[in-house]
């Protein structure tokens, strides 16, 4: 197994234990929302230590039921996470394109040491003429 293989599995390993520890510990059983957002959270603190407390703001947008928010929730986050991918997809092929143009541009140069050209596609590997 390669260097990168055993990192990615024990990170998703990590990640797979953050999910379940916390229901296999029983963490949170004694609220009556167990796993609620850091938002409820806060405002149940604050309305303990001052009761009289009024809020700066007022939401722009207040979902009618807690599904339609989570499903707002998880959208930001898969929106999130396409653009994330989208940008980590594109610098990936930039530079898988730079290095294909560099290795184009040496072979092209005759310079001793560098494969390539026509007569060495055989040689790299592949019946694609050794693109990766």
């Amino acid at each position: 197994m390669s260097r990168n293989a055993r990192i990615n599995s024990l990170l998703l390993l990590l990640v797979a234990a953050l999910a379940v520890i916390p229901l296999a510990l029983g963490l949170g059983d004694h609220k009556e929302e167990p796993f609620a957002g850091a938002d409820g959270e806060a405002e149940t603190a604050i309305t303990e230590i001052d009761p009289d407390y009024e809020p700066w703001f007022s939401p722009l947008y207040e979902p009618p039921s807690g599904e339609i928010e989570s499903a707002l929730f998880a959208l930001q986050a898969a929106l999130g996470a396409g653009v994330l991918a989208y940008y980590f997809g594109l610098r990936r092929g930039r530079r898988q394109g730079e290095a294909r143009a560099r290795e184009r541009a040496g072979a092209g140069r005759g310079r001793p040491g560098v494969r390539g050209g026509a007569q060495d596609a055989g040689v790299r590997g592949g019946a694609d003429g050794g693109r990766d």
